[in-house]
């Protein structure tokens, strides 16, 4: 029996998605202006949910969020979710109506920047802004990890005027997932012969493993693993092999696997924490001396008006480093020094060093 192990350390038992109706319910009363409710954009039975409620005080719904608009025509295709003919309106339909008429279905309830919900409240949505007297709704339990990115978002949508439920402050969300009292029924119910707690960080796992030797299930036939463990069963026996090698495949654009990986992430990391410089010098290799003034280009390391003080020492640098080296020296070299003098100036006057690319162009 493998089983998931999210809430294996939450006790009692998961409310039942129908009490979050009378949540909603209590909302929708209460608004006086749109109603906005981000959620997973595949949790078909919430949006079901929503729909109703707002069928029920007499507003139409817009959907934003191209993965929550597919996913919607998909149920609805198949007879998953049931809406009213002519409830569903455009984005731009619904900017017609009165505020309180008006409901939208929104993905971003996990803080994504780039979600509807992320957008809305940076303000960057093209047709959409918060406005004073906007009920927002998170119906939705915080991922761990994603704590930071969705309180940054509570709140700028609170500074924007909006009225904002989200859990624990609103009973607006209902787990998916079993708990403590549900995955201890469960095990009483199969009496697996093996037990493998799945679906969790490894702390759930080991409480998953706890409860199922309550209920009886002995500890050599539990296994608790990580991702990348191969496990071998018999009729009789389990036992837990190797760990197969494994990571992150990483998705930039039409670019999958490795011509994306860590590395790459460094590097952007890099240049969003310090900046760059950009250096181009023309250099003549037989004289060894600089030609022309070189071109330093610095963003997203100061202000312009800090950056123009800088650039004028920095290039002082490049044309005295580049002027005392050895005549022959291979433009290579060259590009080294240069780059090293102009990253300890830059740190002995900021006390940081913008990520350097550096080009010399060799005459020879």
């Amino acid at each position: 029996m493998l089983s998931d192990s999210t809430n294996a350390d939450y006790e009692g038992t998961t409310p039942s998605e129908m009490s979050l109706t009378r949540a909603l319910d209590d909302v929708f009363r209460q608004a006086n202006g749109r109603v906005i409710v981000a959620t997973f954009a595949s949790l078909i039975s919430r949006l079901q949910q929503v729909t109703e409620v707002a069928h029920r005080y007499g507003r139409k719904v817009a959907v934003a969020g191209a993965s929550m608009v597919a996913n919607i025509k998909m149920a609805q295709r198949l007879g998953y979710l049931d809406i009213p003919a002519g409830m569903i309106l455009s984005l731009q339909d619904v900017q017609r109506l009165p505020p309180h008429q008006v409901t939208i279905l929104a993905t971003g309830s996990q803080g994504e920047p780039q979600s509807i919900l992320g957008r809305l409240a940076m303000g960057r949505h093209p047709s959409l802004r918060i406005t004073r007297g906007d009920t927002v709704v998170l119906s939705s339990h915080t991922i761990p990890g994603n704590e930071e990115t969705v309180h940054a978002v509570i709140n700028r949508l609170f500074q924007k005027g909006a009225n904002v439920f989200y859990h624990p402050v609103a009973p607006v969300h209902v787990s998916g997932h079993a708990s403590q009292e549900e995955q201890k029924a469960l095990l009483n119910i199969l009496q697996p012969q093996f037990f493998v707690p799945i679906h969790g960080e490894l702390r759930h796992l080991h409480q998953h493993a706890t409860l199922a030797q309550q209920v009886g299930v002995s500890r050599e036939r539990i296994a608790v693993v990580e991702n990348g463990y191969v496990l071998r069963f018999t009729k009789n026996t389990m036992e837990i092999g190797e760990r197969i090698p494994g990571g992150y495949v990483f998705v930039d654009g039409v670019l999958v696997g490795p011509a994306v990986d860590q590395s790459v992430l460094q590097e952007r990391e890099s240049l969003a924490v310090a900046g760059v410089c950009s250096i181009v010098f023309r250099y003549n290799q037989r004289q060894g001396r600089l030609i022309g003034d070189p071109e330093i280009t610095l963003r997203g390391f100061v202000n312009l008006r800090v950056a123009q003080e800088l650039l004028e020492g920095a290039q002082q640098v490049v044309r005295s480093t580049v002027n005392t080296c050895q005549p022959g020296t291979v433009v290579k070299t060259v590009e080294q020094t240069v780059e090293k003098a102009v990253s300890d100036f830059f740190f002995q006057k900021a006390r940081s060093r913008p990520f350097m690319l550096t080009t010399g162009v060799a005459l020879l």
